[in-house]
């Protein structure tokens, strides 16, 4: 049997009720959350709230600001740029791919002493380690050391997955692409012969890193070479990733340059850590100002893709390495914070005084 449609028999919006049923009542609940009489607060913004909050604000991250600011620049900081594109550069000869292995040598000046513990940075500009396909090729299970993730790699690793119908160890772009220039320092004193600077090479990367999301394959008693049997090097690497150190406990996956570089950047300009320079006493700076030499075996490329290669030396503070973005950032918000406040002072004094003539004039 056919029914007439009336919109008039809808409850809210619903379907019609069937004849001789019970009326549908689609009527919240009486709570005091369905009905929305909870209890509320809604601030009253006026003049004697919002005026001190704006000072407050510009007093407290001015100061803030001000000491972030100075911190940083109280942090030593030298940077050598050695890609070797200006043909007057020592490092322009490594730009022809026949000189290999290339080494060359760049001279430099500390003006002044580098105290506490000093960080040897290798950096990189117009890498985009950030890419996509980039940063999912690599396989973590086999990082971690699982024996059958070893020899049978994901699949996101393709193309450097296999290479001569053997699994690569480690596979993925980003480890093939691993930065492999040596860099080594020489303090240039009265005598001749220079002195060499320690590299510490352990303690560079994080310790969950090096602990827990980086291992090699199971097996403490068994050589590393036999380890990685049945794989085979990434297509770029010279060696193996088990010779990457004579030390076994920075050798494979857990070495640590490694750990450093599977680390993506999120820029394409960024530095990552290549060495330590510890503090040998108080009575004595870590690197003293004088003349230096840096020297470089140059394996990376980067003229390819117009990138540049750089050596940073830096000190630290409680605040980390030298940025002052965020000190110019809170004093730049304290300031703009302060002028608003003092604006809508002006304003709520004129237009305050204006209101009370207007009443005494009625």
């Amino acid at each position: 049997m056919a029914m007439n449609y009336n919109a008039k028999d809808e409850v809210d919006g619903g379907p019609p009720c069937a004849p001789g049923g019970p009326a549908k009542n689609r009527r919240p609940d009486n709570t005091a959350f369905k009905q929305q009489r909870l209890p509320a607060w809604q601030p009253i913004l006026t003049a004697g709230t919002v005026l001190p909050t704006f000072f407050i604000i510009g007093l407290i991250f001015i100061p803030i600001g001000i000491g972030i600011f100075v911190t940083s620049n109280n942090i030593r900081e030298i940077e050598i740029d050695y890609t070797g594109t200006d043909p007057s550069s020592p490092c322009n000869k490594c730009l022809s791919p026949n000189v290999t292995p290339c080494i060359c040598t760049i001279n430099f000046t500390l003006e002044q002493s580098f105290e506490g513990n000093v960080f040897m940075y290798y950096g990189l500009s117009n890498f985009y380690q950030n890419h996509r396909r980039y940063v999912k090729s690599r396989d973590d299970s086999q990082l971690n050391g699982d024996p059958s993730a070893l020899l049978n790699p994901s699949k996101e690793c393709e193309p450097y997955r296999r290479n001569e119908d053997k699994p690569i160890a480690p596979c993925g772009a980003i480890a093939n692409s691993m930065f492999n220039d040596t860099l080594d320092l020489f303090l240039v004193g009265n005598e001749s012969d220079p002195t060499p600077i320690t590299l510490k090479k352990k303690g560079i990367a994080w310790w969950t890193d090096k602990n827990v999301k980086f291992r090699n394959p199971p097996g403490a008693d068994i050589p590393l070479e036999e380890r990685f049997k049945g794989t085979t090097k990434p297509v770029n690497w010279v060696k193996p990733v088990y010779m990457l150190d004579p030390d076994e406990d920075n050798s494979g996956f857990i070495n640590e340059d490694f750990i450093v570089w599977m680390r993506t950047a999120a820029l394409p300009t960024f530095r990552k850590l290549y060495r330590l320079i510890e503090r040998k006493d108080d009575l004595h700076p870590t690197l003293p100002a004088g003349r230096y030499y840096l020297n470089i075996t140059y394996n990376y490329p980067v003229h390819s893709f117009d990138g540049r290669k750089r050596m940073i030396l830096s000190t630290i503070s409680w605040m980390g390495g030298k940025n002052p973005f965020l000190g110019i950032a809170y004093i730049a918000i304290g300031s703009i914070s302060f002028l608003l406040g003092v604006v809508l002072l002006v304003i709520n004094h004129k237009y305050r005084n204006s209101s009370n003539t207007a009443d005494i004039t009625i």
